[in-house]
């Protein structure tokens, strides 16, 4: 099902490759439970408070400084420790792909806009690639920013589901 959402033409392509089936890292993207595990880059946590995995449906989370430099660096330019973020799901096909607009509404004296991200999840026997196609966002700075966040959410997503497999 779609509600489908255009890629930017500056829209750029992130990979990792995991040992694990697709039906597995589709859990990770889609349940609370799984998210919670990884979907925050280093120095935050992510708390789900709703998720409805269905074109229209929402996630809705609060990400949380728990680093001792993220939560300086915050206080430091004057934002909060959390904030609370919303993605509403333009496309979901269970368990290959899915495509979410982000609400960017923390940006400094920045009206908010729609950031869209696409994950295509790959499955080739047991292993499986992970493509994130990410828009740029307002300015280079920033979108350098989220792409180093978003690499690193994906290398904590294949340490979790490495981590659930040594448990």
């Amino acid at each position: 099902m779609s509600t489908e959402a255009t890629a930017h033409p500056n829209a750029t392509r992130i990979e990792r490759r995991i040992d694990a089936p697709a039906a597995l890292i589709w859990q990770f993207w889609t349940t609370a439970a799984g998210l919670e595990q990884w979907f925050a880059p280093t120095g935050f946590d992510a708390r789900v408070s709703r998720i409805e995995v269905t074109p229209g449906g929402e996630l809705r989370y609060a990400m949380r400084a728990t680093g001792m430099d993220q939560v300086a660096f915050l206080r430091e330019i004057g934002s909060p420790l959390t904030v609370q973020l919303r993605k509403t799901f333009t496309d979901v096909d269970e368990p290959t792909r899915l495509a979410y607009l982000s609400l960017i509404d923390f940006v400094p004296d920045h009206e908010p806009y729609e950031h869209l991200t696409t994950v295509d999840i790959v499955p080739a026997g047991d292993r499986t690639t992970v493509v994130l196609t990410v828009d740029p966002m307002h300015e280079d700075t920033w979108t350098r920013q989220y792409h180093a966040h978003r690499g690193e959410e994906l290398d904590k997503l294949v340490s979790a589901i490495a981590q659930r497999g040594a448990d």
